[in-house]
């Protein structure tokens, strides 16, 4: 396994050891079973490999190790003041879109502006969870109101090979390879390296809104559960789009 891991990051055995300020081979031994590694050093490859909290306890108990990294469902009393903070994260955000989700892109909370992502879109795909990756490039979700799907699926389906890739998650692989299924053949849309966001063009209530986003983690979280929520909120990119949702804020929720 951290083989593997150290696969993934594309370091060699004395890469690992130098940063880590052990032998190469220790790290060697360790790879090979010759030597069974300590807690506090599993936890110290792990954290110079950037290996994901959920997998740094995966890698403990491969090492004959009780794992030490909490991992609390969300509704976990212990969880209440985070999930008030994601609360009021989101509705801050108001009127403009925001929602939090999982480490698979599914739906954990979102704030009154989702409807702009939601009308529409088939009712199977509403049954939770509720994936926004699917929701997005679905023929059934909201990807046939998006004008520039070309552009979203360039950005969006890198970065889920990225997150396979760093993650090692079977069920995100899967989720990318369905993913793509659903593209047109030929080569793919090219996106200009310079930019920092991209501009998502989404058709709603006869208007053409233009929005950029940004994602938020938690670097700080010491639980699995609080480490794998990403926040996305998205902005409006131009006037009329700000407009909009200044104006449908000042009126009465359906």
């Amino acid at each position: 396994m951290l083989r593997e891991w150290r696969h993934r990051r594309g370091l060699s055995q004395l890469d690992l050891a130098i940063q880590a300020e052990v032998s190469a081979r220790h790290v060697s031994f360790v790879e090979t079973g010759r030597t069974i590694p300590s807690s506090a050093m599993v936890l110290r490859l792990a954290e110079h490999l950037s290996v994901p909290l959920r997998e740094r306890n995966r890698l403990l108990i491969a090492a004959g190790h009780a794992p030490v990294i909490r991992e609390r469902p969300l509704d976990d009393p212990h969880l209440a003041s985070a999930r008030d903070v994601l609360v009021q994260i989101l509705r801050g955000h108001e009127p403009y879109p925001a929602l939090a989700v999982d480490r698979r892109w599914n739906l954990l909370f979102a704030n009154t502006a989702i409807d702009v992502f939601l009308e529409g879109v088939d009712a199977s795909l509403l049954q939770p969870p509720v994936n926004m990756m699917r929701l997005g490039l679905h023929p059934g979700g909201f990807a046939p109101r998006l004008r520039n799907l070309g552009q979203v699926r360039a950005y969006l389906l890198p970065r889920l090979a990225r997150q396979v890739a760093q993650t090692g998650d079977p069920e995100l692989s899967v989720l990318y390879e369905e993913l793509l299924s659903y593209g047109p053949e030929g080569d793919p849309v090219s996106l200009d390296p310079a930019d920092i966001a991209l501009p998502i063009r989404i058709r709603h209530r006869g208007a053409e809104l233009c929005f950029i986003n940004s994602v938020t983690t938690f670097g700080a979280a010491f639980d699995v559960t609080l480490e794998e929520i990403a926040v996305e909120a998205y902005f409006p990119a131009d006037d009329d789009t700000a407009h909009f949702f200044r104006t449908a804020a000042k009126t009465p929720a359906e």
